[in-house]
């Protein structure tokens, strides 16, 4: 008999997730209960938490007292992109039930997108655009001050996940010096061929290009302070492409509108951005409405992903697509979702 999966994904599109040959791969391997391109009922939910063995959700209802009824449940899959606090993670750890993230699903899409912002950022095309538009364009004319070749550049991650393995993947055509700041891997003594750790303050006066694709945690909120975006050369592009917990915003676009740093932004303080934001008039920028992994087929990888560790699951071996959560690391991540 095929283990039993209930699907809650939505507000996600079932096909914004899945291919249509993936979803039949997880068709193959489970009962699937759900899948519809609405919210489930917290009754069937309910009515399924002895027999389900997956449940995949985008916002996953688990407290302690669901998972002492779930005895049959070996996974719980978010599809929103973030651990969410309304599983009860000490349970699950004690039951040896494992949560899963979608979040290294959207390595693909949004390195793609910081990769553009990069090229974009260091050549200075959309403010040549506009200012071509504007009719004081800069014929044949170089801008050492603000522009810059990504060959052989230092590129500076805070936070070296998946997405910024997938752009520095992308980014080996260019001969990049690849320096990272991310404390979990120091801490768990991790070391990356090709990839220098550095301090924050290392990484910034080394850094042509800073990339700032840390995933928000309790303990990194304003990591880049106003003293780190100072400190940065003038000229420095930001890349903001994770979240924007991770820095001083005002300070940032302070630093921009000084002309000292050049940004591109895809994640805001509040979203969306009002209409009289001074964000918006924002020079020595470039401006995304948190369209990172919006393109089409851009988050299927996803699907891919669930599909793959599925099968792994029933066949008795470990998931290795998706982000485990570990204790000691997703309590922090779970306090930002909270709001402490």
């Amino acid at each position: 008999m095929k283990p039993i999966l209930v699907l809650d994904q939505y507000w996600r599109k079932l096909e914004e997730l899945f291919s249509a040959s993936d979803y039949r791969r997880l068709e193959s391997a489970c009962n699937i209960i759900g899948g519809t391109n609405w919210s489930m009922p917290q009754e069937t939910l309910d009515a399924n938490l002895e027999t389900m063995r997956f449940l995949v959700a985008s916002r996953p209802m688990m407290d302690r007292q669901r998972l002492a009824q779930a005895t049959n449940l070996q996974a719980i899959i978010e599809v929103s992109g973030n651990f969410p606090p309304s599983v009860d993670y000490q349970a699950c750890f004690e039951r040896g039930v494992s949560v899963l993230s979608c979040a290294p699903g959207f390595r693909n899409s949004v390195a793609e997108m910081a990769l553009g912002m990069m090229i974009a950022g260091g050549r200075g095309m959309v403010e040549e655009h506009l200012a071509f538009q504007a009719g004081y364009e800069h014929w044949l004319d170089d801008n050492p001050t603000t522009d810059f070749s990504l060959y052989d550049q230092t590129v500076g991650f805070v936070g070296y996940g998946s997405i910024a393995r997938e752009l520095t993947r992308l980014l080996q055509p260019f001969s990049p010096r690849i320096a990272a700041f991310d404390p979990w891997l120091k801490a768990e003594n991790v070391t990356i061929p090709g990839v220098e750790l550095m301090s924050l303050d290392e990484l910034i006066e080394h850094s042509r290009c800073v990339v700032i694709a840390a995933t928000p945690t309790d303990q990194n909120r304003g990591l880049v302070d106003e003293t780190a975006i100072r400190r940065m050369k003038r000229g420095t592009l930001v890349v903001l492409i994770s979240r924007a917990h991770l820095v001083d915003f005002d300070a940032l676009m302070k630093a921009a509108r000084d002309r000292h740093i050049r940004v591109a932004i895809d994640v805001f303080p509040s979203e969306p951005v009002s209409l009289d934001d001074p964000v918006r008039s924002l020079p020595n920028s470039i401006l995304s409405p948190h369209r990172a992994a919006a393109v089409e087929g851009g988050r299927h990888l996803i699907g891919r992903m669930i599909a793959d560790d599925i099968s792994e699951m029933i066949a008795g071996r470990e998931p290795r697509q998706l982000q485990k959560a570990r204790p000691g690391y997703v309590e922090h991540i779970v306090a930002v979702r909270k709001g402490h």
